[in-house]
C-alpha cells in the first residue's frame, strides 16, 4: 500500500512506520514546540512566517532541532513535495511541525538536552466537515469556566503542544452546547482566545481584538489585519470583556484551517441581528481572493 510519507529526525519514512520512543520528552513531559501550516491549492500559506514563529519558541525554550530555518523550510517543502500524490483535485492539506526536546531522563534537571531534538513533519488532509456548517448560520461562542494559562506562568507566543488545558476548557463550552465554539477569558476576566484562534468583535464600526499579551500571536490575526486595513476596515487591539462580545455588532474567530469562523450567538444571545454580518463576508471574500481558493466553497463542498 502507497502511504503518506512523515519525516523523523532524519528520516522520511511510511506514515505507519514512524515511531518515537516512550522515553521522549514529547511523552515524558510534553516538551514540544510545534506549527501547523496550511495549504491553498496545495500551495503552503506562509509557511515561511509559521517557520520563523517555530524558532522564536525553539529560542525561548532552548531547543536546537539540528538545523537552521533555512534547512526546516527545505525539508518541509520535501514532505509535502512527497505526499503530493495523495492528494485529489481541489483538497488541501495540514503541513504540522512538532520538534521536542529528545530523550528525557527523570533526574534533577529536565532541561538538558540528553540527545538530538526529536523533529516531525507530517502532512493530513484538511478536513473541514466539523466547522462548514458554521459559514451559513454561524457558531455558538459560549465561555469556558477554565481561564487561559497566564502569561506570568508560560507566554502565549510559545506555542507548545500541550493542549491539555485548551482541551479542559472545551469540554466545559460543550456541556452548555455540543456544537460551541469556546472563549477562553484571562485571570482578569478579559477575553483571550479560542482553543485554536483568535476572537475579533465589529463594535461600531471597528474591528477589535485582544491584545496579545494574553493570546496566541496568530498568522491568520495577522493576515486578518492585513485584509482588513486594505478594505478600509479600522481594527484595534482592546481589552475585551464578555460584556463588548454580547453587544457587539459581529463576532468570529481566526485559525489556521477555516480562516475566519463567523459567530451568530453568544452565551446564548444573539450577535447583532443574529446573522453573518456583512463585514465578515467582505473579509471571507478578501481571505478567497488573496488565496485563490473560495474558503466557503472549500469547506461546504466536503459536505
Amino acid at each position: 500500500m502507497n502511504e503518506r510519507r512523515v519525516y523523523i529526525s532524519g528520516q522520511m519514512v511510511p506514515e505507519s512506520e514512524a515511531r518515537i520512543s516512550i522515553f521522549d520528552s514529547a511523552v515524558m513531559l510534553g516538551d514540544t514546540v510545534t506549527e501547523s501550516t496550511r495549504t491553498f491549492a496545495y500551495r503552503p500559506f506562509k509557511l515561511e512566517q509559521h517557520i520563523a514563529r517555530l524558532y522564536k519558541s525553539l529560542k525561548v525554550t532552548r531547543i536546537d532541532p539540528g538545523c537552521d530555518a533555512g534547512q526546516m523550510m527545505r525539508i518541509t517543502l520535501d514532505v509535502l513535495d512527497a505526499n503530493r500524490e495523495h492528494m485529489g483535485p481541489g483538497e488541501d492539506c495540514w503541513i504540522v511541525h512538532n520538534i521536542s526536546r529528545g530523550r528525557s531522563v527523570a533526574g534533577a534537571d529536565p532541561t538538558i538536552q540528553r540527545s538530538n531534538a526529536t523533529v516531525m513533519i507530517f502532512t493530513q488532509p484538511m478536513d473541514l466537515r466539523s466547522w462548514a456548517p458554521f459559514f451559513q448560520s454561524g457558531c455558538h461562542a459560549v465561555t469556558a469556566m477554565s481561564r487561559v494559562i497566564p502569561a506570568q506562568s508560560l507566554d502565549a507566543r510559545i506555542k507548545n503542544r500541550s493542549r491539555m488545558a485548551y482541551t479542559m476548557a472545551e469540554m466545559e463550552v460543550k456541556l452548555v452546547d455540543p456544537q460551541a465554539q469556546g472563549v477562553i477569558l484571562d485571570s482578569d476576566g478579559f477575553v483571550a482566545e479560542n482553543k485554536g484562534g483568535n476572537i475579533f468583535a465589529l463594535c461600531e464600526g471597528v474591528l477589535k481584538t485582544p491584545f496579545s499579551s494574553n493570546c496566541l500571536e496568530g498568522i491568520s490575526r495577522d493576515t486578518l489585519i492585513e485584509l482588513a486595513a486594505k478594505i478600509g476596515i479600522p481594527v484595534q487591539e482592546a481589552s475585551l470583556l464578555p460584556y463588548d462580545l454580547y453587544t457587539c455588532d459581529e463576532l468570529f474567530f481566526t485559525s489556521t484551517p477555516y480562516c475566519i469562523m463567523p459567530a451568530t450567538k453568544f452565551n446564548g444571545v444573539p450577535v447583532g441581528d443574529g446573522k453573518i454580518g456583512p463585514v465578515t463576508r467582505r473579509l471571507l471574500a478578501a481571505w478567497s481572493e488573496l488565496v485563490g481558493v473560495d474558503i466557503v466553497a472549500q469547506a461546504l463542498g466536503q459536505l
